[in-house]
């Protein structure tokens, strides 16, 4: 599907699943992130995802 992107996200404990969808109506992009094992990740998804966020927003700034 154009747009969408799946992808394995490791650390040296857990691996995530994330799926990324970019939403050209909206002008975002939908982010769902999981831990495959069901437990807590010690906040790394969320962490992780901010991390993207952030370096998004820094690459839309230099354009």
């Amino acid at each position: 599907m154009p747009g969408y992107l799946r992808v394995e996200l490791r650390t040296t404990l857990f691996v995530d699943d994330a799926e990324f969808l970019l939403d050209r109506e909206r002008n975002c992009i939908q982010v769902r992130s999981a831990s495959r094992v069901g437990y807590s990740d010690l906040g790394k998804n969320r962490r992780r995802m901010e991390e993207i966020r952030e370096a998004f927003r820094l690459a839309g700034a230099r354009s």
